[in-house]
């Protein structure tokens, strides 16, 4: 595989044209998230998500390692898929940490690549459904909708 900035701006793309997959698996992961923990979060829309799609790809070394992940796992197959489990998990969290940004955000968005690993079925290679899930986990974390973090958190500790 040989990055170079026109394969990173073919991957963006890609991304970008996954909206009518992505964006239904991010408002099903927030909906059952916020059932598991009696909250309401906001769903996304399509135009939100491509415009974070054009967020992370603007800041050069997340796309390279966005660009870099999403590849590997769109061309990821393993015959009878269970002895490349590890894998296409690994490279899914990782992905989908990379798109969240730093921590605690990255940390939430491995946990959330596995809950909706749980429910995301794509027909391809044994990357694809971990490809779609990264993408939903990563971009849902970065996107606005949660309460928590559309406020000032009760620890932030004032200057004075």
């Amino acid at each position: 595989m040989e990055l170079t900035p026109p394969a990173v701006a073919r991957e963006r793309e890609w991304i970008h044209d996954r909206t009518e997959t992505v964006v239904p698996l991010i408002n099903e992961t927030r909906d059952r998230l916020a059932d598991c923990f009696g909250v309401e979060v906001g769903h996304v829309t399509p135009a939100a998500y491509r415009e974070e799609v054009t967020v992370v790809f603007a800041d050069g070394a997340r796309a390279v390692n966005v660009a870099a992940y999403v590849a590997l796992l769109r061309d990821l197959d393993v015959i009878d898929d269970y002895p490349g489990f590890v894998v296409d998990e690994v490279l899914g969290r990782e992905l989908a940490a990379t798109i969240a940004g730093g921590r605690p955000f990255s940390l939430l968005a491995q946990a959330t690549f596995h809950f909706a690993d749980v429910f995301t079925h794509t027909e391809g290679g044994a990357g694809a459904d971990d490809l779609d899930a990264a993408l939903a986990a990563g971009f849902q974390t970065r996107l606005p909708g949660w309460e928590w973090t559309e406020r000032k958190s009760p620890f932030a500790v004032d200057r004075e």
